[in-house]
């Protein structure tokens, strides 16, 4: 090849999908993109069903196309783009048509079990996915890291946690990591008692003190769920056993993650709580490039402080640990419960304190009936999430009966 050729291959745009487009992750992305307009091609953008929003994007953007999951919302959508020569698509054969477009990017973002099968189907020879949606993890780790394997694709976490640790994670000397530990802020009720917490409300668990997320993860981060589902991504992320990862509760959010080596090293990534830094990195690498985020000031910061995490208190966290554990079906049992338990605390049907109460009850129901065996495919992954909503549902029922 000669250096013309060269030279004019390193200058060509990345052709990117991004899954999940409207959502918190997707509005950062969106950000890097419009400051950094030739260095990347936006083939599509997927979304659940905002046309107008994703119509918005896909012009700023300058989309190739922009598809919604929801097929009825496909004339909203040719109506909202009318003009802008911009391809229109709805439903799910439309969203598996988009990822299987020619691309060198895809970004996962799609929230919930939603995003498994598209993600999975995004996954192509030689392709780089920068993975958002937990739940490829969650409720499919073992099937999805086989995929990424067998078509010789490129997995780059963008969690700000997985992120932070795969900065920092030397995977030539993995044989000398002790430990592999997550940050977490605590959520707003770090601080509550088990007394306080019965009467929170969910305009309170939505006010994180340091992350500006999604409702749903927002809450999460609340019971600290969130961090339980963090640490079964990284068995599945990181060539290590589960008994070397860890937990730390870290409320200034400046520390995103650890890894301890058998030398005495710890080593950390620190950054400012904006999720335009993992996802540019995972945009640049091995490269890294300019984001306009608030630089960390550990001066004016002052003090950095850590402590382990309360499991009586948080009791999702160690349900998310047992899960882990447990392996086989439930951490994707765990997943869609939990989904349909904090949906239904937001709505006022029960308590933030009967979030991990409902998500205790179905998993011990499920594991009696024999149902939390592990998956042999996506559908599998489906049939069991299917079942645990209902069983969750059923439970919400019963108690706001």
């Amino acid at each position: 090849m000669s250096a013309n050729t060269e030279a004019a291959k390193s200058a060509a745009p990345i052709r990117i999908i991004v899954l999940g487009a409207t959502g918190s992750v997707g509005q950062s992305l969106a950000d890097i993109i419009e400051r950094n307009p030739t260095q990347f091609e936006v083939v599509a953008l997927v979304a659940n069903r905002n046309a107008a929003a994703l119509s918005d994007l896909a012009k700023r953007l300058n989309a190739r196309s922009a598809v919604l999951a929801d097929g009825r919302k496909y004339d909203a959508l040719v109506e909202a783009l009318h003009g802008s020569g911009i391809d229109a698509s709805a439903g799910s054969e439309a969203v598996l048509e988009a990822v299987d477009r020619p691309a060198d990017l895809v970004v996962g973002a799609v929230v919930g079990a939603a995003g498994l099968e598209p993600t999975m189907a995004a996954i192509k020879p030689g392709r780089r996915i920068a993975l958002a949606n937990k739940e490829c993890l969650v409720c499919a780790g073992d099937l999805f890291m086989a995929r990424i394997r067998e078509n010789n694709a490129e997995l780059l976490p963008v969690d700000s946690e997985h992120n932070a640790i795969f900065q920092v994670f030397e995977t030539a000397q993995v044989d000398l990591i002790e430990k592999v530990i997550l940050t977490a802020s605590g959520g707003p009720f770090r601080t509550f008692s088990m007394e306080e917490m019965k009467t929170v409300t969910p305009a309170q668990a939505l006010k994180h003190p340091n992350w500006e997320m999604g409702a749903r993860i927002t809450i999460d981060s609340a019971t600290m769920m969130n961090k339980g589902f963090e640490v079964i991504e990284a068995s599945h992320l990181f060539p290590v056993q589960y008994e070397q990862l860890g937990v730390l509760v870290h409320p200034q959010s400046a520390v995103h993650g650890l890894v301890q080596y058998k030398d005495g090293s710890l080593l950390a990534q620190l950054g400012s709580p904006d999720m335009r830094t993992p996802i540019a990195h995972c945009l640049a690498y091995p490269k890294r490039m300019d984001v306009p985020v608030k630089r960390l000031d550990l001066a004016a910061l002052g003090t950095l402080s850590f402590e382990e995490p309360d499991l009586e208190r948080f009791p999702a966290l160690r349900l998310a640990l047992e899960a882990m554990k447990a392996g086989g079906g439930a951490p994707a049992a765990l997943n869609a419960a939990d989904e349909v338990a904090v949906e239904a605390f937001m709505l006022g049907q029960i308590g933030f304190l009967d979030i991990p109460a409902a998500i205790e009850a179905v998993l011990e129901k499920l594991n009696a009936e024999g149902a939390l065996t592990s998956a042999s495919c996506v559908q599998d992954v489906l049939l069991l999430d299917d079942a645990a909503r209902k069983r969750t549902r059923e439970w919400v029922d019963a108690r706001s009966n």
